[in-house]
């Protein structure tokens, strides 16, 4: 009887210029440029161990060309929270910090913890993914030059108006491209036009759900809730209960559903009772608004999954067991 090969665990550290890449158990290490050329060869090196797991760390969109670049070679692909992989180290004892070590600690964690190799969207759904982005940095530089205005001297106020202007005119054109974006694809479209048919859903939640949530209608409901960051944890010790609280997930997300809640708990009549009933048995607004979030999300997921327009039937607790 043939002895069972050693599993391989592959750890990444991205950083701009480098790919810094551990393997677990044997412990081999090396560097490559990141590029396509550094790329090819990451992937010449690792698809022969057939490594159980690769984990790469989120380092602000660094790690998008060497994920995808691995997950399209059909090798298992994790992608983690930096916070994730601190709060690891520390508990193995890893104080020292280089690219080198970060690289076997994410090796390590691959073996130890075995995240899920979730998604990774395609080219074009990080093309909006991008535009959603830098929608939200036009967004908040607007915000902050609006801001300085108001209490600007005179003598410096047309400067700042003229940069509210330009901001104002590329938002503009950067909800065109992305509006054009979402119609040129039949999928995008129609998941574009299921949304929005939810009262309290508009085009800034529908297109951050296709852009920062394309998991929705893949996963249940309890999954799609924590990836959005919704899911509520116990915080118990002993004879202490502590209240639950939602933390982590994606902040995008998470945003974009507290405004559309706002306004669906006032036009959405599922969404209305739902928020009414909650308060009436004393639930302060945070904990009743972030109920209707996720009973919110849990509905859009469900009709993603089914394909199917709103109708007030689909908050029932039928189709939310479907979820």
């Amino acid at each position: 009887m043939e002895p069972t090969p050693t599993p391989f665990f592959v750890g990444i550290d991205i950083s701009k210029a480098n790919l810094d890449i551990g393997i677990h158990p044997s412990g081999e290490a090396w560097r490559e440029t990141n590029t396509v050329e550094g790329i090819e060869l990451v992937l010449k090196k690792v698809k022969p161990m057939r490594p159980s797991l690769i984990v790469v760390e989120a380092t602000g969109g660094y790690e998008a060309e060497i994920a995808t670049a691995l997950a399209l070679a059909g090798l298992p692909v994790a992608v983690v929270n930096p916070r994730q992989i601190r709060d690891f180290a520390r508990s193995t004892g890893k104080l020292a910090k280089t690219d080198r070590l970060d690289a076997s600690v994410l090796a390590r964690f691959a073996q130890a913890v075995r995240p899920e190799a979730r998604y990774l969207p395609d080219p074009q759904a990080r093309e909006l993914q991008a535009l959603v982005n830098r929608r939200k940095q036009l967004i908040e530089m607007l915000v902050s030059e609006k801001n300085r205005l108001s209490t600007a001297h005179a003598r410096i106020k047309p400067s700042i108006q003229k940069v509210i202007d330009f901001l104002t005119q590329e938002l503009d054109q950067l909800n065109c491209d992305i509006h054009d974006k979402i119609r040129q694809s039949d999928v995008w479209r129609e998941k574009d036009d299921l949304l929005q048919s939810v009262p309290g859903v508009g085009k800034v939640l529908s297109t951050v759900l296709l852009a920062d949530l394309p998991e929705l209608g893949q996963l249940n409901r309890k999954q799609i809730a924590a990836l959005a960051g919704l899911a509520p944890y116990n915080c118990d010790s002993g004879l202490m209960k502590g209240k639950r609280a939602i933390w982590g997930g994606r902040a995008s997300v998470r945003n974009a559903l507290y405004m559309a809640a706002l306004s669906a708990s006032r036009c959405n009549p599922v969404i209305s009772r739902f928020y009414e009933r909650l308060s009436k048995e004393g639930k302060v607004f945070k904990v009743a608004i972030t109920a209707c979030m996720r009973k919110l999300l849990t509905i859009l997921n469900a009709m993603i999954r089914s394909m199917e327009a709103w109708q007030p039937h689909l908050a029932t607790e039928k189709v939310l067991l479907m979820a």
